[in-house]
């Protein structure tokens, strides 16, 4: 990550750690399950089992708070909550795949939580004759008007909601001091109901931790707030929990009572009513929270533009995303209307859960790559955070398989989508971290041995200055790495450094190179230098290009069209070959190009020397889909024709033990005609020759260069190809 950490000084920053993330949390985690769910899962499951379900749960919570906190303290925390610390940490695509599911299901969650308050009021005269949709209308878009004056007015009120929980939580346990009973420790799981199932029930009431977060962007120090504040939450709920279970298994002898009483606790508490007083609060605190923290999710996608910008807008608010408010509230009163959550309700929890699992995943990973900007000053084992995300994705599936998959899919949907939108990002995430990882790694295990003959692969330096002007060598180049080498597309500009480096051509031209790259979709990498003169320049970057045994192993580049540039490509022949690389030459012919692509020729001057690389590049380029029909003759010229059936069988040995198909041809030449003449003759039709080429004396350069350009000429489309190993076996028979 590359975030510049700064202090959150916006006037959005209001809210310190307890009102703005420890009471939102604890709001949301002792919601309704506590009240309608807790006494079924002792009955099911007696003390033993309930206790270690809760601990179970919560360690998970504790795990994803732990990692939330490494996250939160290794960056500067602005709006969005884990939405931002997700995209900072995994890349925009990935923050957005998990940031606008959660978006929608914290929006969802609002009219979830208010359709279980009315269905809760509905013992209630007063609300059992009304229609349930106009009770839940009325008070969705009450929460609508909260959040729309804004986040303060919102969490003055959930002061108010505390306090009843609170309230609520004393009468139970105040009530049944004169009724203890020996201990519920036996499980009573029946009709298919086993831990597990009930472990799935339990589990939402420990996803809460959500909310606190989803306020960092209003929070005067979000990366002290949000560790204290969840962590702080996660803890004195699961004592509250752990507690409540106790006291039902001491106030229970028939577990039927706990299993078939969703208000068991009005049975043990001191004050009854209560006990309702506190559904009402626990599923109306839940709605409130969702109502602030969706909006903010929304927010935070939309000024990333992983969502249109206008959802971003304040509409003259200086700290409320009143078009995001508006948003929200439409979708709860779209679910509203629609009437049965239950088959939304478990996607929903899939959702929150593969959040928090990436999460864990962000500050795992973070501190496994050992990426040095992820500096946390809340610090914790990679491991532990591995093993939190662990948790979170065996919960998903051991509570829904079936939504988990479609959360899955719908997740991967987006984030392919804007994998393909290419959003612009002004930060670092941990995939490059990733990838250097790997990278390092690999090269360091190449370090220690020396590349066999039998891994051999193109490492191609290709020098075709910008690519669109030489399309036919960067064809070439594709054609021979075929997605299993490693090929750069180099321009060299001439002149003075200083100079051309200030007015920017270095990296216009390598950013030109790299566009073309990415419209053609080809695996390639894009460099540009400026050096004093070409044929040092290329000699330069020849001995430096690549790292350690990753180094390139070949030179490719046009076969020139002047006296003075073959000169000179042959001297480089000469000095590459020194420095151990091999030499491709290519001249495409102007009116037939590649032809039909149906024949390849290779000249053999017998094993070694250039004859074995020749053969492995028509094999290579033969595996392409447009030389997939195309036939390799292997053409070897003799003085006699008593010696056409020795070396027709040896040849046919040669390409036998190379695994090549490929047609061996035997020429007789008894009257010694130039071997120019003879390769003229016999390859003037074919699509593509591959020649070998000597090493020119310094003193023979320029008549060798017009001898070879004399054939070339004559030839057609031609590769020119030098073989740096001289001595090895390329094609491992």
């Amino acid at each position: 990550m590359t975030t510049k950490p700064t202090s959150n000084t916006s006037a959005a920053a209001r809210f310190g750690t307890f009102g703005g993330v420890f009471v939102p949390n604890v709001l949301t985690i002792l919601g309704i399950i506590l009240f309608l769910r807790i006494g079924w899962v002792v009955g099911y499951a007696g003390l033993w089992g309930a206790l270690a379900i809760v601990a179970l749960a919560n360690l998970i919570s504790l795990l994803t708070g732990l990692s939330l906190s490494a996250v939160a303290t290794a960056m500067d925390v602005r709006a969005g909550g884990n939405y931002y610390l997700i995209s900072r940490s995994l890349g925009l695509e990935i923050g957005g795949a998990i940031g606008i599911p959660l978006f929608l299901s914290q929006a969802i969650s609002v009219a979830f939580y208010i359709i279980g308050f009315t269905e809760a009021s509905q013992n209630i005269p007063f609300f059992a004759a009304i229609d349930p949709r106009i009770i839940s209308t009325a008070i969705a878009l009450l929460f609508m008007v909260i959040a729309f004056i804004g986040a303060d007015f919102a969490l003055k009120i959930q002061y108010f909601i505390l306090a009843i929980l609170i309230a609520a939580i004393l009468s139970f346990f105040a009530g049944g001091w004169d009724s203890f009973t020996p201990p519920l420790t036996e499980s009573s799981y029946a009709d298919g109901v086993t831990f597990w199932i009930v472990f799935a029930v339990f589990f939402p009431a420990v996803t809460g931790i959500e909310v606190g977060t989803s306020l960092s962007g209003d929070l005067k120090d979000p990366s002290r707030s949000i560790p204290l504040g969840t962590i702080a939450s996660i803890l004195i709920t699961a004592v509250i929990y752990m507690l409540v279970v106790l006291w039902f298994a001491f106030h229970t002898v028939d577990p039927l009572v706990l299993i078939n009483d969703g208000l068991a606790m009005q049975r043990i508490a001191l004050f009854p009513v209560l006990i309702l007083a506190g559904v009402w609060a626990s599923t109306l605190s839940s709605a409130l929270g969702s109502v602030l923290a969706a909006p903010r999710t929304l927010q935070a996608i939309a000024k990333d533009r992983v969502a249109p910008r206008w959802m971003a807008s304040q509409l003259g608010s200086k700290t409320e995303p009143r078009v995001a408010v508006l948003l929200t509230g439409a979708i709860a009163l779209g679910v509203i209307w629609l009437g049965d959550l239950n088959a939304v309700a478990p996607i929903i929890s899939m959702f929150f859960l593969n959040t928090y699992g990436m999460v864990n995943l962000s500050a795992g990973i973070e501190k496994l790559v050992g990426n040095p900007s992820f500096r946390p000053r809340f610090n914790i084992p990679w491991y532990i955070s591995i093993l939190g995300a662990i948790g979170c994705y065996a919960v998903m599936f051991l509570i829904n398989p079936t939504a988990t998959f479609i959360a899955i899919v719908i997740s991967y949907g987006v984030y392919f989508f804007l994998q393909r939108q290419r959003l612009n990002r002004t930060w670092g995430d941990v995939r490059t971290g990733i990838w250097l990882a790997l990278a390092r790694h690999a090269l360091l295990q190449l370090e220690g041995q020396k590349l066999d003959a039998k891994n051999w692969r193109p490492n191609i330096m290709v020098f075709t200055g910008q690519p669109h002007n030489r399309q036919q060598l960067v064809t070439m180049a594709n054609w021979l790495t075929l997605g299993h080498g490693i090929v750069t597309f180099f321009q060299l500009i001439v002149g003075d450094i200083r100079k051309l480096h200030n007015r920017g051509l270095r990296e216009t031209a390598r950013r030109s190179i790299h566009d073309y790259i990415v419209k053609n979709k080809m695996s390639a990498f894009a460099e540009a230098e400026i050096v004093s003169s070409f044929k040092t320049g290329l000699l330069s970057i020849a001995q430096a290009h690549g790292i350690g045994e990753l180094e390139s192993n070949a030179v490719l580049m046009g076969w020139s069209r002047s006296a003075d540039g073959r000169t000179m490509q042959m001297a480089l022949t000469r000095e590459l070959f020194t420095l151990q690389k091999s030499i491709l030459f290519l001249n495409v012919n102007d009116e037939k190009g590649f032809g039909q692509r149906r024949k390849i020729h290779v000249w053999w001057q017998g094993r070694g020397a250039n004859a074995n690389l020749m053969l492995v590049l028509a094999y290579i380029i033969r595996q392409h889909p447009t030389w997939r029909e195309a036939e390799i003759r292997i053409l070897r010229i003799v003085g006699a024709a008593e010696a056409v059936p020795t070396t027709k069988a040896h040849l046919q040995g040669e390409i036998s033990a190379a695994r090549v198909k490929a047609e061996p041809v035997i020429l007789v030449n008894p009257d010694k005609r130039p071997i120019t003449s003879i390769i003229s003759e016999e390859s003037h039709e074919a699509d593509l020759t591959l020649i070998g080429m000597q090493l020119p004396s310094e003193a023979d350069e320029t008549s060798y260069g017009e001898r070879l350009n004399a054939l070339v000429n004559s030839i057609g489309t031609v590769l020119i190809v030098r073989n740096a190993e001289e001595d090895v076996d390329l094609l491992g028979g």
